[in-house]
């Protein structure tokens, strides 16, 4: 991305793209007790920004809808966890770290299936690299961001994929689409932990092997398995879907354990008149009409 301005000093900027679960499939649980996952995933236009500029001392500040809604607390905060967590790689290889003040835009909705904690913390990764032009090995990179959550590699990639396992097993689907699309959340949390629990089988099909010609036309024959204990525990969800589909969606589906849902529309402007429209109608809740990215160079070599 290119350099802005925060305050009086030049920064990076990156964005924090929205992650979204087109398919969750739960295979199975490790004797650890970590679910066993195949998804297929693309990353929404829509997101998170953060940016980031040396300073003489360490800071981070947030704005944005949902900035008060952010813990600061550097014990569970992804974007200094993430920070720290980098710092401390690139000083074990003889590298340079120095003070940074980073600014983060808080435009998705906290704990939401959209992955926006983890694509602020992949964001700081790849922000960071840049800033203190600093060089790793890719295994490296990538243990650090798996040790901040299983879902920060997939978002460091922050294009269409496949991820198996816990999340760590990248395949990433050069031939993916792009889609219009509006994600809408009825700004209620569901417990991830407890949406797991109430998860009948836990030992699905995976994810078909070939991709299709269609990938519109695949998603019917997937699921997001999460998403019949997330609407039994939270009923908005329910609605919200049942929203997106009489605004004309062609495809409606919870994005990983929720409450978020995504439509997927016929054309841009489809999803802009249908965003506006539910959110006339429920201005207590949030609704975004976006565009998927297509699939090819992730976004740590864009």
């Amino acid at each position: 991305m290119p350099l802005t301005d925060i305050g009086d000093t030049t920064a990076i900027r990156e964005d924090a793209f929205a992650k979204i679960n087109l398919a969750l499939h739960v295979t199975g649980q490790r004797s650890d007790g970590y679910h066993l996952l195949e998804m297929l995933v693309t990353f929404a236009r829509h997101g998170d920004t953060l940016d980031f500029a040396l300073s003489d001392t360490d800071t981070f500040s947030v704005s944005g809808r949902f900035g008060d809604s952010l813990q600061e607390d550097s014990g569970t905060n992804l974007v200094l966890k993430a920070r720290d967590a980098l710092r401390t790689a690139i000083r074990q290889a003889g590298g340079d770290t120095p003070a940074v003040r980073i600014h983060l835009q808080k435009n998705l909705p906290i704990a939401s299936g959209i992955g926006g904690g983890s694509a602020d913390a992949a964001a700081t990764l790849r922000g960071l690299m840049r800033l203190w032009q600093a060089s790793l090995p890719r295994q490296t990179i990538d243990a650090v961001a798996l040790s901040l959550g299983a879902d920060v590699p997939m978002c460091v990639h922050s294009r269409p994929l496949i991820a198996r396992g816990i999340g760590e097993d990248i395949e990433r689907v050069q031939d993916m689409p792009a889609f219009a699309m509006v994600l809408a959340n009825p700004l209620r949390g569901v417990s991830t932990p407890e949406v797991f629990r109430k998860l009948d089988n836990k030992r699905n099909p995976p994810l078909p092997a070939e991709h299709p010609r269609s990938w519109l036309d695949a998603l019917g024959d997937m699921r997001n398995d999460l998403e019949p204990p997330a609407r039994a525990l939270l009923p908005e969800i329910a609605a919200v879907s049942s929203m997106l589909t009489a605004e004309g969606a062609m495809f409606v589906r919870m994005s990983g354990s929720g409450a978020t849902c995504f439509g997927i529309f016929a054309t841009a402007a489809d999803a802009e008149k249908a965003a506006a429209r539910l959110q006339d109608a429920r201005p207590d809740w949030y609704f975004q009409a976006t565009e998927t990215l297509a699939g090819g160079t992730h976004a740590w070599n864009r």
